[in-house]
């Protein structure tokens, strides 16, 4: 294990920068189809345990799937991941050349497990799931905005657009329903997790788009892919509480409204979340003690293929 290698390639628009673990080896490629050909030329030889790329808006994606196309270990990670790390080991610098070599580092220290890339209808569904979010947010800033507001020629503008972005929202909607129910598998997976009381259609497309791994991983780890596992805050006697961190925010944030739902309409879960309140629990270590359930269930009810049984 200590010999093998590992690679760090930071991404930008016009080339890639490689460095090579254990061995220092680090070079530039073009971000192009004849530098995709040089790069593999070069990595395949060396047998790498896994190659790491930082999620960097869209830069990645080409890369990693043609990497993973040519049957290379790929492992796309959180950039917060990456920056902190070199924040915790002192890599301060910032270069495309130093960035490549801390992705490396991450890669060698951590060594994140290869995921497969979504092909090119899992990328669009990806797509529209994160176009809606857009949309939501600047619904809801707009709403906002008009609230304040007292000049009428304002408000009639900032209605026009409201209704514009309702409707938007509405057909974006329909998109990823059609999306979803032409693809026997998801449309099997969508069934499976809306079975669940609580799991309503945008949870459901939000997961299948965004959270891939769901029935793959033990609970434990998909809980803290989320960033909702309990990470402890201890020195010494001292024992400090234990709280949330990381993870995918957009899926906890998902799995927050979901849960709420379910409080009042899931009987167990609603059980669960009362009988950590009456014991003395604050409402939000409760429900985030439900979201966490949730989740579980949500990866057993996938990984078992097996719809929920109402108790």
């Amino acid at each position: 294990m200590e010999h093998s290698r590992v690679i760090g390639i930071d991404v930008s628009k016009d080339h890639l920068d490689v460095h090579v673990r254990p061995t220092g080896e680090a070079f530039r490629v073009r971000c192009d189809d004849a530098g995709f050909a040089a790069l593999i030329e070069r990595v395949r030889p060396l047998a790498p345990t896994v190659l790491v790329l930082e999620a960097t808006g869209g830069y990645e994606v080409t890369v990693a799937a043609t990497l993973a196309g040519a049957g290379l270990p790929v492992a796309v990670v959180n950039p917060r991941q990456i920056r902190n790390f070199a924040r915790a080991t002192g890599q301060l610098a910032k270069t495309d050349t130093l960035d490549a070599r801390v992705i490396a580092l991450f890669a060698e220290a951590v060594r994140p497990a290869a995921r497969p890339v979504p092909d090119a209808q899992a990328h669009a569904l990806g797509e529209l799931v994160a176009r809606r979010r857009q949309l939501v947010e600047m619904l809801g800033a707009e709403l906002n905005r008009r609230r304040l507001l007292r000049d009428g020629r304002l408000q009639r503008h900032l209605d026009a657009h409201i209704a514009w972005l309702k409707d938007a929202l509405r057909r974006l909607d329909h998109d990823l329903t059609t999306l979803i129910r032409s693809t026997p598998a998801w449309r099997e997976t969508e069934d499976l997790l809306r079975s669940v009381p609580g799991i309503g259609p945008v949870t459901a497309c939000t997961l299948i788009a965004d959270l891939p791994e769901l029935g793959r991983l033990d609970r434990r780890k998909i809980a803290a892919l989320v960033g909702l596992a309990p990470f402890a805050h201890d020195s010494g006697a001292f024992r400090g509480r234990r709280m949330i961190a990381g993870g995918r925010a957009h899926i906890r944030r998902a799995l927050y409204m979901a849960t709420l739902a379910a409080t009042k309409h899931n009987p167990p879960l609603r059980a669960f979340y009362q009988r950590l309140v009456a014991a003395g629990r604050p409402g939000k270590v409760a429900l985030t003690a439900a979201m966490r359930k949730l989740l579980t269930i949500l990866n057993a009810i996938l990984r078992d293929r097996r719809a929920w049984l109402s108790p």
